[in-house]
């Protein structure tokens, strides 16, 4: 089913109204949705180079507002919306765990789930839920979220249609390495400044 849904809505890339479709995906998926925005976002920017850091804003820009969104869910309606999200995608174990880490690392944790391909709505779910700080929550998204898609975009942008197969196979790792490293960089400050 999942494989439907992505290959459904790859086929909207090429639709007049491709630009509103990005929106509602990258908005959804930052709240409920289960299919990334990057399944739109690498075939558009590839048919339209030109317009590669135009549509990496849009994405960024609903990518946040879904977001808060999601963070409303957690805030204010964890019970009756929030945890059947959760609970749909077999995250509760990691869900509870998470929540425990908000207290140190909230702003972090989020910044390294708007970066990498680990799913975002969780830990939107997850700031409304511990109270993150809104504006820190607000800010890592943007930075974040708007990292990723001018990744994408900007590979896409500079070696146009020949890096489309080395985004789709290693964007996860390659995100998750620098996310490794940024944490890394940032245990090693606060250790060091002890």
């Amino acid at each position: 089913m999942l494989r439907r849904l992505y290959d459904w809505i790859m086929g909207f890339a090429g639709h007049k109204h491709a630009q509103w479709i990005l929106v509602v995906v990258s908005f959804a998926e930052s709240s409920f949705f289960p299919i990334p925005p990057d399944v739109m976002l690498i075939p558009m920017t590839l048919a339209e180079r030109r317009k590669a850091w135009w549509f990496a804003f849009i994405c960024t820009l609903a990518s946040v507002i879904g977001g808060i969104a999601g963070y409303f869910i957690g805030f204010v309606l964890f019970d009756s919306i929030g945890k059947p999200i959760i609970d749909f995608y077999g995250l509760q174990g990691g869900f509870d765990k998470l929540s425990t880490w908000y207290n140190e690392y909230g702003l972090l944790i989020v910044f390294v789930a708007g970066f990498t391909p680990i799913p975002y709505k969780v830990f939107t779910i997850s700031s409304g839920v511990t109270h993150l700080s809104f504006p820190l929550f607000v800010i890592g998204s943007i930075v974040s979220r708007g990292l990723r898609f001018l990744l994408v975009c900007g590979l896409i942008y500079w070696f146009g249609p020949t890096i489309k197969g080395f985004i789709e196979r290693y964007l996860g790792w390659l995100t998750l390495i620098a996310s490794v490293l940024l944490v890394g960089g940032f245990v090693a400050l606060k250790f060091l400044g002890q």
